[in-house]
């Protein structure tokens, strides 16, 4: 178990979090079903590395991103495979969207601290539910933003909602996430933005775009802090 700060007082309000990359690991899980996607279309392999860098993005936004000369028509096939392969991967016995290590202590110190907690992530809705129950968390946290109600990252939509739902200023919120699409929303929506290097963009890529970086959930709360007496 790694070793987690304490967190005396909440640095910012509303401290919201990205979830593929940043608070589950699942990129395994994502791989394979893009890669079933894939065949299932009559698509060649797709690479592993760019399924990976859209990781964040709505899956309709992806699959665009990953196929750009494609049809509408054949994009629309593609997201309903893996829509289905994605279903099918997780109900299996084997099925694994760990934690990030030491990300569980992150939360419950946030938590017991009193910031309000949030979710902006391109997956469903109820991908997100499933992947918060399976991990005990679904009370954690107090408002989840998905690519269901709003439009995907980067746009601010995602942060600006979460905002509203708890009454806080861009000045008392901030973004943990592992993607430039994550950061860039919240420089959209005015908040502060943490890179999380542990997850699926390069750290050289993100540092440009963000206000801080944590090397690893167990930096997370020294960094959130460090970064609100900057602000």
């Amino acid at each position: 178990m790694s070793a987690v700060s304490s967190c005396p007082a909440p640095a910012f309000r509303l401290v919201v979090f990205d979830c593929d990359g940043t608070l589950v690991d699942s990129q395994h899980s994502i791989v394979a079903a893009m890669r079933a996607a894939f065949e299932e279309t009559g698509l060649g392999e797709p690479d592993p590395n760019a399924v990976r860098h859209i990781v964040g993005l709505t899956l309709e936004e992806a699959v665009v991103r990953l196929l750009p000369r494609a049809l509408p028509e054949q994009h629309r096939q593609v997201a309903a495979a893996y829509r289905r392969a994605f279903h099918g991967i997780r109900l299996r016995p084997d099925f694994q969207e760990p934690l990030f290590e030491g990300m569980r202590e992150v939360i419950e110190a946030l938590d017991r601290a009193g910031a309000l907690l949030g979710i902006a992530t391109g997956k469903s809705r109820r991908g997100l539910i499933a992947t918060l129950e399976r991990h005990g968390l679904g009370d954690r946290f107090v408002t989840l933003q998905t690519a269901d109600d709003n439009p995907g990252k980067p746009a601010p939509d995602m942060l600006l909602r979460a905002m509203v739902e708890t009454g806080s200023e861009p000045a008392q919120t901030v973004m943990i996430g592992d993607t430039i699409y994550d950061l860039e929303m919240a420089r959209r929506a005015g908040a502060a933005g943490i890179a999380a290097t542990w997850g699926y963009h390069d750290a050289a890529d993100l540092g440009p775009c963000a206000d801080a970086i944590a090397d690893s959930p167990a930096a997370l709360l020294s960094v959130i802090d460090t970064l609100s007496r900057r602000m």
